[in-house]
């Protein structure tokens, strides 16, 4: 099948009739465009922005290709209103882009849309902010001082700063523009513009590490030792640790080797909560330049860390998903933490992986991929079994005190107090008297997933989904976790009038209410997305955690994904059965690896840690297994599994989700999809396989039917062929214009 876009073009042609570009719409089309009185001095790229009429409105494109003459009659072409760029955008995000959307299926204009900044859809240079900086001449003449007192102050305190002062700095010591200008004309001092992020390029001879770097045991030197071998060229790692092993370390001592020879490194973190403490670690280590990229920011933040790292100035970008997409000048290495993490695939829009554009972005730099995590994917694990990828693995941790054993304690026809069973209170009571800090995991918030009427059997259900309503006390009221409506609650049944409404199962908010009864003496912190939606309030708990002094947290899976709790002794899961017997074939991966990284909190530091898994299925052997020989072991077990199911990794596929108001028209759809891919596939000889339509396993969301058709295929090739088909096939179809539709390659959950 044919690619839907090119790489772009090394040079320009020498005699342009049109220009091919690249706009932000999901149609997978370029749009044919006049050049204009305008001509760049460098002449026309591909990469160049451009401002262009669109219909009524005028919007940002790209250039993608110039051409001779366009397939189009010329007086149907408009001409470009405005060039926007002297030079190209990079051009290895201009590879990234095209790759991205040509895998994903996924229109050029909007995959190029979505890896900008927003600053750069607006049309705003391609430069960060600047600021004033001045500093002081320090052999010119003090002579014209003399009757100057408050200047020949402010001469001296720019001497005192050889590296100068921002001019915002200046005004706060109390000196005026006035008389920066008078020393300036008198030759005593400079001014130059500075960039805000990263702003003057690193100089090595000034020394790379603010702080030495911690010693290594002999796993760490071994796994830090093959990995300075393969500093050239594309070597793919996997850094597989338990929690608390100290691959973090492994990190900084690889990018300060790279740093020393003026080589970037890019590392991805899976959550914006990691992001602060990550940073902190990597600045108190390196004076060289750190910049971080991440939802968090807002627009002109954002793009000063780009341009920087574009630049070149910044040698070490730490990110989310979306920082995938960050160019970088003199690229060294791509470091993916936590790369089993869900959070790198994006959910909706254009559904890439941040992890698999890493692995296909080192492959073209040409720079060493390093996979770090205690859980990989299974995905990362079998190219590493296969030996495609180098194997590193950490067992043990600095403490020298091993990984918790997951305790499994039965639920069955016992009494509970928030979820909580006596032995786990108990354990609880045993680790605040010992000054120690207890970790209850719930992965629900609220105070309880359901409210029931005890006299009919009435629940509260959502009106617009296919779910129960979440029961909330702060503030009280209903709420629907998937589409965020929300209600009053009732003071009597709707069914049968009766006032016995009774909340069923636990959540965040009554752990913690059970937890302040049982213990009123304690510090109880609740982290979850409701108590840390104000802005840094989640990085102020950690600090108030991180002082050591006995508490309890009551949190979701916020709190197992990477963090350093090195005073957390007692892990207890309320229920770990949430994916044991899910439809979705990755279910137990996700739920076996949330489970060994929640209790990998425990036992970090000093002190040996403690693990109480909570369930009603104890003699599961998936769950036994986990808990007797751990992650790696289970791994094996379920990627034999996946073999012979052909599976992914053994597998790939396709899900093309389809939705409407109205019922039968998403299925109507599907089912003419699906029919039109089965035809093709026989008729070319393709060996994929169209499974469905079927409802989604919740149909109803949003008020709108969910239905899906899944493509599924031995081979990437022919996955990416009937991939291609359906998407030509719904853009053709006169009906999928009245239902929204999307497709999803290799998608991870099948919900």
């Amino acid at each position: 099948m044919p690619e839907p876009f090119s790489s772009p073009p090394a040079e320009a042609l020498p005699h342009v009739g049109a220009l091919q570009v690249a706009l932000p719409s999901p149609l997978r089309q370029l749009f044919d465009y006049l050049p204009g009185r305008q001509t760049p001095a460098g002449g026309w790229q591909p990469g160049l922005r451009v401002r262009v009429p669109f219909g009524r409105r005028e919007v940002v494109g790209v250039v993608i290709r110039t051409l001779p003459r366009s397939t189009l009659a010329r007086e149907k072409l408009k001409p470009i209103a405005e060039v926007l760029d002297e030079a190209p955008l990079p051009a290895d995000w201009q590879w990234l882009c095209h790759f991205t959307a040509r895998y994903y299926q996924h229109g050029l204009g909007d995959t190029m849309q979505l890896a900008m900044p927003a600053r750069l859809r607006q049309g705003y240079p391609m430069a960060g902010r600047t600021f004033t900086q001045w500093q002081a001449i320090n052999d010119a003449s003090l002579d014209s001082l003399k009757n100057a007192p408050k200047q020949a102050e402010l001469y001296a305190l720019l001497r005192q700063h050889a590296q100068g002062l921002p001019a915002q700095a200046i005004s706060a010591h109390g000196y005026t523009k006035e008389q920066l200008m008078a020393l300036s004309r008198k030759g005593l001092a400079s001014s130059r513009d500075v960039a805000r992020q990263a702003g003057s390029r690193f100089d090595p001879r000034a020394g790379l590490l603010a702080s030495p770097a911690l010693p290594l045991n002999r796993e760490q030197a071994a796994a830090l030792a093959a990995l300075h071998e393969n500093l050239e060229g594309y070597h793919p790692c996997l850094l597989e640790g338990v929690t608390g092993s100290g691959k973090t370390e492994i990190y900084l001592q690889l990018i300060e080797a790279l740093a020393a020879k003026g080589k970037q490194s890019l590392v991805l973190v899976p959550e914006i909560g990691l992001t602060p403490q990550t940073l902190s670690r990597f600045r108190s280590r390196f004076k060289a330049p750190v910049v971080a990229l991440h939802s968090g920011l807002n627009d002109a933040e954002r793009m000063d860390a780009w341009e920087a790292a574009a630049d070149g100035r910044a040698l070490i970008v730490i990110g989310t998903r979306s920082a995938i997409f960050t160019p970088l000048a003199n690229p060294g290495a791509i470091i993916v933490d936590e790369e089993h993490d869900g959070s790198y695939k994006q959910h909706d829009g254009l559904r890439y992986h941040a992890r698999d554009l890493a692995v296909a972005r080192a492959h073209y730099h040409g720079i060493p991929l390093l996979l770090g995590s205690a859980t990989p994917s299974l995905e990362s694990l079998s190219r590493a079994l296969a030996g495609d990828y180098r194997h590193l693995r950490l067992t043990q941790r600095p403490s020298r005190h091993p990984p918790a054993r997951l305790e499994l304690t039965d639920l069955r026809h016992q009494r509970r107090q928030g979820g909580l069973l006596p032995s786990a209170i108990k354990a609880i009571e045993s680790t605040l008297a010992a000054g120690k800090q207890a970790l209850v995991f719930i992965n629900r918030r609220g105070f309880a997933p359901r409210l029931a009427c005890h006299a009919c059997g009435w629940m509260a259900d959502c009106g617009q989904c296919d779910a129960r309503m979440t029961l909330h006390r702060h503030p009280p009221l209903l709420a629907c976790h998937h589409c965020d409506s929300r209600r009053a609650l009732p003071d009597a049944c709707p069914e049968c009038g009766s006032g016995d409404l009774r909340a069923l199962g636990s959540g965040t908010e009554r752990t913690e209410e059970t937890l302040t009864g049982l213990f009123p003496d304690a510090t109880i912190h609740r982290i979850d997305r409701d108590s840390t939606r104000r802005k840094d309030s989640f990085d102020q708990v950690l600090k108030e955690v991180h002082r050591g002094e006995p508490c309890i947290l009551v949190g979701t899976q916020m709190l197992a994904k990477g963090h350093h709790l090195p005073h957390v002794t007692l892990v207890v899961v309320i229920n770990a059965d949430g994916g044991l017997y899910s439809a979705d074939f990755r279910a137990l991966e996700h739920s076996a690896q949330l489970l060994e990284q929640v209790a990998g909190r425990a036992g970090r530091a000093a002190h040996p840690g403690r693990v109480l898994v909570q369930t009603l299925h104890p003699d599961d052997p998936h769950l036994g297994k986990l808990a007797e020989h751990g992650y790696g072991a289970l791994a094996r077990d379920l990627l034999e599994e996946r073999r012979l199911a052909k599976l992914p990794p053994f597998g790939f596929m396709a899900l093309v989700r389809l939705e409407s108001p109205k019922e039968q028209a998403a299925m109507a759809l599907a089912q003419a999809a699906a029919q039109a891919l089965r035809e093709w596939l026989a008729n070319v000889g393709v060996a994929a396989r169209c499974l469905g339509p079927v409802p989604a396993p919740m149909e109803r969301r949003q008020n709108r039917y969910h239905v899906h058709v899944l493509i599924a295929a031995d081979r990437r090739s022919q996955r990416q062929a009937a991939a291609n088909f359906i998407v030509q096939w719904l853009e053709a179809s006169r009906e999928a214009r009245s239902v929204r539709w999307s497709i999803d390659i290799d998608p991870q959950t099948l919900a």
